[in-house]
């Protein structure tokens, strides 16, 4: 099992669970983080770090972000790693985020 970033994090891009990542497991393109299945080791760590809540467990994700599931094993593997912790998107806040 991995974890898996969803929807409220699609163009915000808060970083807070970067910073807490024993294996440094997180991906960013553009638009989002990832976490990488293969690299993950299902420590939790950062789904309390967290402010928009987009982060679950795979077999957690509620129904309406069950198509985040693949978009996380195809799009993972082919963005950039990161490891520290970044400024969120521009004009974007945890509330706005959170609307998703």
């Amino acid at each position: 099992m991995t974890y898996i970033v969803t929807e409220p994090c699609l163009d915000c891009k808060y970083t807070d669970c970067v910073e807490v990542c024993p294996v440094d497991c997180f991906y960013e393109d553009e638009h989002m983080l990832y976490i990488h299945p293969d690299e993950c080791i299902d420590c939790g760590a950062c789904i309390p770090e967290c402010p928009v809540e987009a982060i679950f467990a795979e077999a957690d994700v509620p129904d309406k972000f069950k198509e985040w599931i693949p978009i996380n094993y195809e799009k993972a593997p082919l963005a950039t790693q990161i490891t520290r912790k970044k400024e969120a998107l521009a004009g974007t806040t945890a509330k706005d985020c959170k609307k998703h």
